[in-house]
């Protein structure tokens, strides 16, 4: 969606600084100043999405002490299938702050900009990997499990292993149709897009393998690169053969790296790997950040789901209206002959009424895209009730999730 003039014109901040889009003069140092506050390939990955036609220059956005910047944000396009609903959402990637300049509000400038940009593209809701708690700073919870990466000790083989080769642009459907058919299962995905398919092929912190079958692309995985170990993450695979080989060539090519492979439950190499694969519980929680900026259109968008999960599982319809209370608001969802209404916003509700139910804001995200449901947040948290617990447990059920994303977070 094409920004407003009024949302590209610059702001005034305080001491004189300045918040306005990027423009290719800054290219350098925004990429100096990515390098010095995270990692030296953040530079390149800055480059790859600036100057890719599908994201450009209205993706990023830099705080500038005179001809100085000091601090930027990138924000990339992204979707999130909920059951066979597609969510146009917005990720906030790269930011970055000069540390004479930390304390001073830039980054919250910043991350208003990216919202403000992100609502103006029809995004309905944000995820992001993020550090601790920071983000909550700014509207985000923690809704998504990040699935566990576990040791693998992979068995030796004949000298006959095929040997992955480096992905190419031209496997890029190959790829993306292996990534269709793994997350497939699962009841919220978040896909790769076009663009970040190119980046991922061009940028330095990760490499892609396929590896290839009578000329056929049969299984793929992304790594880290070699160093203290090596991560094998978004594995996919046509068959537990493909799967095996796979695992097997990413191995000889790194011999004597300690190897983890991220356990996505329910996949091909999950199945192939699983006598192969240590699944002791280490490390602590680690989720995705989910931000819901307008409760009332995330849930119109999702009213088709809403209906068929409580129309294909025989639970009773209430004869008035769904109510939803977050405390602070209220959403009413109205029961017709051949569907769910439009969303009905109202103002605070501390008690959502008999046959309604009540969530926090700030669980909201975990109760719409999380693995814990309705049924399970009850259990976990005083806020979250419902006085009808099955039509609610229905309407909310625990999810599974797969989430690819441009960073990998480990």
């Amino acid at each position: 969606m094409n920004t407003t003039r009024a949302e590209c014109a610059p702001r005034e901040l305080p001491d004189g600084l300045v918040l306005r889009e990027a423009l290719p003069g800054d290219l350098e140092q925004i990429g100096a100043l990515l390098a010095a506050r995270g990692a030296e390939e953040d530079a390149l990955d800055h480059r790859l999405v600036v100057t890719d036609p599908d994201a450009g220059w209205s993706a990023c956005a830099v705080v500038v002490d005179g001809d100085r910047v000091v601090s930027t944000v990138t924000l990339l396009d992204e979707e999130v299938r909920v059951g066979d609903v597609r969510l146009p959402a917005g990720q906030v990637e790269l930011v970055a702050t000069d540390r004479a300049y930390e304390g001073r509000g830039l980054v919250r400038a910043l991350m208003g900009w990216a919202h403000e940009r992100s609502a103006a593209r029809g995004h309905v809701v944000q995820v992001m990997i993020g550090i601790p708690y920071f983000y909550r700073l700014f509207g985000y919870e923690y809704a998504i499990d990040i699935p566990p990466a576990l040791a693998v000790t992979v068995p030796p083989s004949g000298d006959g292993t095929p040997a992955p080769r480096a992905a190419r642009p031209d496997d890029v459907p190959a790829l993306a149709a292996l990534q269709d058919a793994a997350q497939a299962p699962f009841d919220v995905a978040v896909p790769h897009s076009a663009p970040r398919w190119r980046w991922l092929l061009g940028h330095d912190a990760s490499d892609l393998w396929v590896l290839e079958r009578g000329g056929a692309v049969v299984a793929s995985a992304r790594t880290t690169l070699p160093g203290d170990g090596v991560l094998v993450a978004e594995a996919a695979a046509v068959d537990e053969a493909a799967a095996r080989e796979l695992l097997r060539g990413v191995a000889a090519r790194c011999p004597g790296a300690g190897l983890r492979v991220v356990h996505r439950a329910g996949t091909v190499p999950a199945a192939a790997w699983r006598e192969w694969v240590d699944h002791t519980p280490r490390g602590r929680a680690n989720q995705y950040y989910v931000r819901v900026p307008d409760p009332a259109a995330l849930l119109d968008r999702l009213r088709p789901l809403l209906w068929r999960r409580l129309t294909t599982t025989g639970v009773d319809l209430p004869d008035g209206d769904i109510v939803l209370s977050t405390f602070g608001a209220h959403y009413r969802l109205p029961v017709l002959a051949d569907g769910l209404g439009e969303v009905v916003t109202g103002g605070p509700r501390q008690y959502p009424g008999k046959g309604g139910a009540a969530v926090a804001p700030d669980h909201l995200p975990a109760l719409l895209f999380g693995p814990y449901g309705m049924a399970g947040l009850t259990q976990l948290r005083p806020d979250v009730y419902a006085t009808r617990r099955e039509l609610f447990h229905t309407l909310f059920p625990p999810l599974t999730a797969d989430v690819l994303s441009y960073y990998l977070p480990y």
